[in-house]
């Protein structure tokens, strides 16, 4: 019998991770931080120490059995432990390399009272990696029920929603408003953090259960949702559309050339080719560039304009370094490669440079002062510590807000804030139709909005009368209870459209 392993016995220190020299680094779009080689992962996976009652599950918005998997790696199973992963995690590669893992799974390992906790990303990583590079894929036995469901937005909630739908045995159909799927996973997140061949990847395993994507296709424009129930013949849809509308400032000259948001810089560069040679994508990056945000969009744009041929890349924010809602990674990573950090600064105005550029920025320094409610100690302007940075490019990341066609254009209800308003089944006002991740929420994690595209699918599930087989084994019914010895749970059901 294995000895019970404990705080004492495991190894102290993580193992080690490469990655690519800044200064190397910072003239390529190739991956930062590199995948953990077999004896990485081994150490890694030795450190679990395989609590009775892991705490790090529920701290993983889907519920991985991170305990499982990571008790695979250590038996050098990795098929196995790619099993258990996608269970309920369909983009391993992904999620262990996007997700903010010291707040979730990695912040609730008891490890972590102690010592560094298990680097449970970069255990998913690997697996997510060595499936990719193996063609591994878990397709089971779908037997088609003849539903049809519209989900549109291909980003993370949709794919999630589309994989459990298509397990259920219905016709999924995806609509994307770019000319690739991937949502967010595609425009938002460079290369370096993300390489779109992962994206491509996972999505592939997606039509390999008979998911079909259909781009270049605007929801709201082309049709609207209430044609999708209606005409289309969609029997249930989900919205999971995001929040890429991005906001400004409102201060003076925040129009000019030269201002553009994050999301815009991203998506030029990401889905535009604009990093490539060859392609005609309009991207001015000027000599000195000012960056307005600290959060893991302001990093990636930090860095794409220090890839893209900046000679200057400075992050302009409020509070402190403390408060800056990027992971410390991506702020850490960022350091290296040269930004330069204004900590405790806030934008007044945009000057003009006399033909409708941007020639700088009116600044004032700031101080903390009594916490607000998201918890973070409130800026409080320094009086007369005005001053004037130069500059000529200003990128604007401080948060985005939910885009306004679908509530242009149908009758689903919205939240005072402009976001879909849901039950707690994730239902919208309109029958059939769900919604889940940044369109309900606001801004939120990847794996946060997959979680939210599973809950719709169980919503959606329940509301067309299928049987759902993560719900199947229960205390069985009373002999009194049954009707021809069928359990009440298991009668059929009969759809009727009204007109």
């Amino acid at each position: 019998m294995a000895k019970r392993k404990t705080i004492r016995t495991i190894p102290r220190e993580r193992a080690p991770v490469g990655e690519q020299d800044p200064q190397a680094r910072i003239r390529n779009f190739g991956e930062v931080t590199l995948r953990f080689t077999p004896e990485q992962a081994q150490h890694e996976a030795s450190r679990c120490i395989e609590c009775a009652k892991p705490v790090c599950t529920p701290g993983c918005p889907v519920g991985v059995d991170i305990k499982g998997f990571i008790a695979k790696i250590a038996a050098n199973d990795l098929r196995g432990a790619y099993d258990i992963i996608t269970e309920t995690n369909l983009l391993p590669a992904v999620c262990g390399r996007v997700c903010p893992q010291e707040n979730q799974c990695e912040g609730s390992c008891v490890i972590g009272n102690t010592l560094a906790p298990v680097a449970i990303g970069r255990l998913e990583r690997f697996v997510g990696d060595t499936a990719i590079a193996e063609g591994w894929s878990n397709i089971p036995y779908i037997e088609p029920n003849g539903l049809r469901i519209g989900i549109i937005g291909s980003g993370p909630a949709g794919m999630a929603c589309a994989a459990d739908m298509a397990k259920a045995g219905c016709d999924v159909t995806v609509y994307e408003a770019f000319h690739v799927p991937g949502g967010v996973l595609r425009y938002g997140i460079p290369d370096f953090r993300l390489p779109n061949v992962v994206v491509d990847a996972e999505i592939a395993n997606l039509e390999k259960l008979g998911v079909r994507f259909e781009c270049n296709t605007l929801v709201g424009r082309l049709f609207t949702i209430e044609q999708m129930v209606g005409e289309l013949g969609f029997d249930a849809v989900f919205i999971g559309t995001g929040a890429g509308y991005p906001s400004f400032l409102g201060i003076p000259g925040d129009s000019l050339n030269g201002v553009l948001s994050a999301n815009e810089l991203l998506t030029r560069c990401n889905m535009m080719q604009a990093k490539d040679r060859g392609f005609d994508t309009p991207l001015p990056i000027g000599a000195r560039v000012a960056v307005i945000g600290s959060g893991n969009t302001a990093m990636d744009a930090m860095r794409v304009c220090r890839r893209l041929g900046a000679e200057e890349v400075h992050c302009i924010y409020r509070r402190s370094r403390a408060e800056a809602p990027a992971r410390l990674e991506e702020v850490h990573h960022a350091e290296q490669e040269g930004i330069d950090f204004h900590w405790l600064t806030a934008p007044v105005a945009i000057l003009d440079d006399g033909k409708g550029g941007v020639r700088g920025m009116r600044c004032i320094r700031m101080e903390l002062g009594e916490p607000d409610a998201s918890g973070r100690r409130r800026p409080v302007a320094v009086k007369g510590s005005e001053y004037e940075f130069a500059c000529d490019l200003v990128v604007v990341a401080i948060g985005t807000n939910a885009n306004p066609i679908i509530g242009q254009t149908s009758k689903i209800k919205l939240d005072k804030r402009g976001y879909i308003a849901t039950d707690e089944t994730l239902a919208t006002s309109l029958a059939g139709v769900y919604a889940g991740g940044d369109i309900v929420t606001g801004a939120a994690t990847v794996i946060q909005a997959m979680g939210a595209g599973r809950k719709a699918a169980s919503s959606m599930i329940a509301y067309l009368g299928l049987r759902d087989t993560d719900a199947v084994y229960r205390a069985p019914a009373s002999a009194e209870a049954a009707l021809f010895g069928l359990d009440p749970g298991e009668h059929n059901f009969v759809r009727v459209r009204t007109a």
